[in-house]
């Protein structure tokens, strides 16, 4: 598969798997967490799809575009390993929906870094909350379900508690 597909695949996948953990979560409470703003394209798709969630972004730096760039008061700057700790004290286990797009062109990097933020993200999860992740996570008490009918195997993955 081309790169260009591949990308597609995923960006397919990430818009399925956002729209069915939108629904699956709609009525439990609790804030919306994006692990990596990047250009803000999910964080953008999701403000339209929840529209009166409030939605948290964790970054190092912004750098989105304008019109996909979160309120100042709904950002966590900094490292993840850092902000998602403090998160946990700030929130406790309250998260309806985290969606992360952290990975970069490196799959073993990618998967190194998942097993090492796998332990800080899943006790920010509400009971039945989702997680939603472009790359395998490695949760102990998450349990991986099927994706929507639109998603491609191997680009995104859904976790619930």
């Amino acid at each position: 598969m081309s790169r260009l597909d591949l990308f597609i695949a995923r960006m397919v996948s990430q818009r399925a798997c956002l729209n069915h953990a939108a629904q699956l979560t709609a009525d439990i409470s609790g804030p919306v967490f994006e692990l990596g703003l990047g250009n803000g394209r999910t964080y953008h798709h999701m403000c339209e799809i929840m529209p009166e969630q409030d939605i948290y972004v964790f970054e190092r730096a912004i750098a989105s575009h304008p019109d996909s760039t979160p309120p100042d008061d709904r950002v966590l700057l900094g490292d993840v390993f850092e902000t998602l700790p403090l998160a946990l004290t700030r929130f406790g286990a309250t998260a309806r929906l985290i969606h992360a797009d952290l990975g970069g062109h490196n799959a073993q990097k990618n998967d190194e870094f998942a097993r090492r933020v796998s332990p800080l993200i899943e006790p920010l999860l509400a009971d039945g909350g989702l997680m939603v992740s472009s790359d395998r996570m490695y949760f102990e008490t998450l349990t991986q379900i099927a994706l929507p009918q639109d998603a491609i195997e191997g680009r995104c993955f859904i976790y619930r508690r």
